[in-house]
């Protein structure tokens, strides 16, 4: 690793910028190397995450990872994925589920972050807050017309919704998502695996 990227990490751990917004705390969760092939760009971690200190390290990453199609140790490899999130931190607890992604976190991480990594193969957006930073106007009204549309953000981006089991009604009515979507993904993911 170079001298640039470990110093680089080393000040996004040790980042307090939105300490007073956090109820449990600032604990930056990524995980990121110089040969990463495919980024992951989801929404923030949770509490078990948040405690654990390991990217998606819950029934999400669980379901995440089976659409992928890879294995624990191939997940983890930073060769190959790279894990930042929209908020590095866990952003509290809100009405009806956990708080948005702290705003702060991607201006200031995500381009510094690039800069020292080479160009993915391909960049995963989960969700609609990773989606709309990422596509900006490209992105549509809402995350299912996004994710449904997926096609014209190829090859360079794969929209995805969030693995939640809390979406489980949202994969009910929109069966196209396993028929069509993951196919695409888990071949995207081969080409990159085997670059």
């Amino acid at each position: 690793m170079s001298d640039k990227l470990s110093s680089l990490i080393h000040e996004i751990k040790g980042c307090t910028l939105c300490e007073q917004h956090l109820a449990l705390g600032p604990r930056p969760v990524f995980s990121v190397s110089e040969n990463s092939k495919v980024w992951i760009v989801g929404q923030a971690p949770g509490t078990k995450v948040h405690a654990s200190g390991i990217p998606w390290d819950d029934a999400s990453g669980k379901q995440l990872r089976a659409w992928l199609q890879v294995d624990l140790e191939t997940f983890y490899n930073p060769d190959i994925f790279a894990i930042v999130p929209m908020g590095l931190c866990y952003p509290g607890k809100g009405t009806s589920g956990d708080l948005p992604p702290r705003t702060e976190c991607a201006p200031l991480w995500h381009t510094a972050i690039a800069k020292q990594l080479p160009k993915p193969q391909v960049t995963i957006l989960i969700g609609a807050y990773a989606q709309r930073y990422y596509l900006g106007k490209r992105a549509k009204k809402n995350l299912t017309e996004t994710v449904a549309n997926y096609k014209e953000y190829l090859p360079e981006f794969i929209v995805l919704p969030h693995p939640s089991p809390r979406n489980r009604f949202w994969f009910k009515n929109n069966p196209w998502f396993q028929d069509l979507l993951l196919p695409t993904l888990q071949e995207q993911i081969k080409l990159a695996l085997k670059a």
